[in-house]
């Protein structure tokens, strides 16, 4: 067992790595009532192009495997996943996001038994011809709710903008048309593929015991999972600096137009701790230039170009990256020329240190803060450990983070040629 400590948040975090290659992490929160599970796999809806366990050839399946899966492992022949879950006293839930997968659940008593409930369900395919056609019907519908979303519409055609061929650009839930293309051969390749317990992460944090989560998880889990595997090579295509298209309009039912303000990445291939400290100084950057507290906000605010809905955050992985800059505005034209003018002004400007050590000092006191949120803990654990990284040494980067660090990603990185525009106007 390796006990990983955080002296300067009084943190520890138990690890585990089992004999089925799952590894195991607790966070032990005495006191607390609530207790959290996630049980995570490395396999989100940009991994369609991979090399499967005990293959040497790549195939290439139909956009949306991911998501579908994530809805099929609810589905047992002979029970109801959520009743189970409710009638021991939890909240069970899962998402998939462009990166991952991750079925959780928050339970105040009998936390192994839903555990143990927890293990068997993921690693308990069920699929046939039947069920996985009428799950296409269900997926349909909510692919198509989302396109009738302005706020998913405004956001999706955004990233339609920024890349050319990354799969970042297509839908989580893949289209209509990519669903199709999903059988039972398919989803039980990439099951057996990414949820391979070498590939996947159990995180935990509450006041309970670890030799107790050890034994519960090496009770139920399966014992058939290959287990000498490699990392899972995913291909992603060659993807342009530049970007598709600079401009995207959209219509829909909504009282007043929407815009997302997109600024593609060129600085990739970042990992661990490297990958923490752009996406950390990146958001620092952009709350400077477009926070609540900043001139930019409060001008555009007092003349009525922007109302609270304004908002600006990074968010990338190792192989992509963008900003994003949102909001509802009647004049979502002459706010992106005034993002782009307060940019380029930026530039020409040093960052007021001031404003760098209060917004700096407000993220500390953020991460501090959401130290007592299990909600937060579970996330960001799952989030950044993919990566390889352990969300506890965040406050040592954020610590480290310099004036300098903001200033070279401005000028470096921020680029005006990689910015896209995406609005949704109002049907008239």
């Amino acid at each position: 067992m390796e006990v990983i400590e955080n002296k300067r948040i009084k943190e520890k975090i138990y690890h585990q790595e089992l004999d089925s290659g799952l590894n195991i992490y607790f966070m032990p929160k005495e006191g607390y009532v609530q207790k959290h599970a996630i049980f995570a796999t490395n396999y989100g809806s940009n991994n369609n192009y991979f090399i499967p366990i005990e293959e040497k050839e790549p195939i290439k399946v139909p956009a949306g495997v991911a998501h579908f899966l994530e809805h099929k492992l609810f589905e047992e022949p002979e029970v109801d996943i959520f009743d189970q879950f409710s009638k021991l006293g939890a909240y069970v839930n899962a998402y998939t996001n462009f990166n991952q997968t991750a079925y959780l659940f928050s339970a105040v008593d009998y936390f192994y038994e839903n555990l143990e409930l927890l293990i068997k369900f993921v690693q308990n395919p069920y699929f046939t011809d039947e069920n996985v056609e009428k799950e296409k019907g269900i997926i349909g519908q909510e692919i198509k709710m989302y396109e009738d979303s302005a706020n998913w519409r405004v956001y999706s055609n955004c990233l339609n903008g920024m890349y050319i061929n990354h799969p970042v650009k297509i839908d989580i839930a893949g289209t209509v048309e990519s669903i199709q293309g999903i059988d039972k051969e398919v989803l039980y390749k990439c099951y057996n593929t990414f949820y391979n317990p070498s590939n996947m992460v159990l995180f935990i944090v509450g006041d309970l015991s670890f030799d107790k989560i050890i034994e519960r998880v090496e009770k139920v889990e399966r014992k058939d999972f290959h287990r000498e595997v490699e990392e899972i090579t995913t291909i992603y295509p060659d993807e342009p600096i530049g970007i598709q298209n600079q401009y995207l309009e959209g219509h829909l039912p909504t009282s007043i137009p929407l815009f997302c303000i997109g600024i593609k990445d060129r600085n990739l291939n970042r990992q661990g701790k490297e990958l923490v400290k752009k996406d950390l100084v990146t958001n620092i950057l952009l709350e400077i230039l477009f926070g609540e507290s900043s001139e930019f906000y409060n001008d555009l605010y007092n003349k009525g170009l922007i109302d609270n809905s304004f908002a600006s955050y990074f968010t990338g992985k190792k192989d992509y990256g963008h900003s994003l800059i949102l909001g509802q505005s009647n004049e979502p034209d002459r706010v992106y020329s005034k993002v782009l003018k307060h940019i380029k002004s930026a530039k020409k400007n040093k960052i007021s240190e001031d404003d760098f050590q209060r917004i700096k000092n407000k993220n500390i006191g953020g991460f501090l803060m959401g130290l007592n949120s299990l909600d937060f803990i579970s996330n960001y654990f799952v989030d950044n450990y993919f990566e390889k990284f352990i969300f506890t040494d965040v406050l040592d980067i954020l610590d480290n983070v310099s004036i300098k660090d903001i200033e070279t990603r401005l000028i470096e990185d921020i680029d005006e040629e990689a910015m896209v525009l995406s609005v949704i106007n109002p049907i008239h």
